[in-house]
């Protein structure tokens, strides 16, 4: 798909207008907490325009593009998911007040944006001149995939990646928090806070999860607008998801799994269409509505078996104490 410029420049401008716009009326005043019924409308909102977007593409682009822009928000969207595990790690770390998490998470995200923006263009371009690139980043999603389900029930540890280290070695920085601040002056030297110290380890953090997420959407589309836009839609509504889910992350005990399956399920997608393109006869061109129906069917039913789960343990546990109380009484 061919997208002019002016079609860029909406888009982004609209983006930007939509976070500036949430930018004013969630963080303005004083600090707070945010609240769960904030939080359930700012991810109802951008669910909304995400899905009024895939509407729009639908019209003007075709059914096969808002194909392909769905199945990759809904995959940029899941993997955001587990994304989330870590930035509660992050945050748990650098002991974050909750007043502040929401304007740390804002500020990475934005940082993360502009760096997958950076991701997108760079691999788009090499797609376009490597076609042995698909083979790669095939391999890659499989690779990935085995790995999370060899990882699965490992305790997760925030990742310290080279741009981190160096931030928290070079940078002059204060040991406590200074209100909502990211730099102060201390004795006439101007410092950083752990504030800034904790953007820094969102936005970079971030894009180390981009290593399979943004191949994994060039496994469903190579249109770069497609990738942008899905990638965008789903970081815009990610802090709200942070406060939103809170304790329901801890009960998506298969997410592991489902994330595993749709990557893998992508590599082999990729690696088919690879070989198709070649011209082997053999290997088919799995058709967007096939890749979308296989990430929603995936999800959902990682989602129910994971809430049963949690639910089973629990009635479990419960039985299990009930003797001993008794018994005391």
């Amino acid at each position: 798909m061919i997208v002019p410029v002016w079609a860029w420049l909406a888009v982004i401008g609209g983006l930007l207008v939509v976070l500036a716009f949430d930018l004013w009326i969630v963080d303005r005043g004083e600090p707070r907490e945010f609240s769960l019924k904030q939080a359930g409308f700012w991810v109802s909102f951008y669910v909304t325009l995400a899905v009024i977007f895939g509407i729009v593409l639908w019209i003007f682009a075709g059914p096969t593009s808002a194909g392909q822009f769905f199945a990759g928000y809904i995959t940029e969207y899941s993997l955001s998911v587990d994304n989330l595990f870590v930035f509660y790690i992050i945050m748990t770390r650098f002991a974050v007040p909750r007043i502040y998490q929401h304007k740390v998470l804002l500020i990475g995200i934005l940082m993360a944006l502009v760096m997958r923006s950076i991701f997108i263009a760079l691999g788009a371009a090499a797609l376009a001149n490597f076609g042995w690139l698909f083979y790669v980043f095939g391999l890659f999603l499989i690779y990935t995939a085995v790995q999370l389900v060899r990882q699965f029930g490992q305790e997760e540890d925030l990742p310290e990646n080279a741009v981190l280290r160096w931030a928290r070695r070079v940078l002059p920085h204060t040991d406590d928090y200074v209100g909502s601040k990211v730099v102060v002056k201390v004795n006439g030297r101007r410092m950083v806070t752990p504030l800034l110290i904790v953007m820094i380890a969102i936005g970079t953090t971030d894009l180390l999860f981009a290593l399979d997420s943004i191949p994994a959407i060039f496994g469903l589309t190579t249109d770069a607008f497609i990738v942008f836009t899905a990638n965008a839609f789903a970081l815009m509504g990610l802090r709200q998801l942070y406060f939103l889910l809170g304790g329901l992350l801890q009960r998506l005990v298969y997410l592991s799994y489902g994330l595993a399956f749709i990557l893998g399920f992508i590599g082999v997608k990729l690696i088919l269409e690879a070989l198709h393109s070649s011209g082997v006869s053999w290997a088919p061109e799995v058709p967007i509505w096939v890749s979308l129906s296989v990430i929603v069917v995936t999800m959902a039913v990682t989602t129910v078996i994971s809430l049963a789960k949690v639910r089973r343990d629990a009635r479990a546990g419960k039985e299990n104490t009930t003797p001993a109380s008794v018994e005391q009484g």
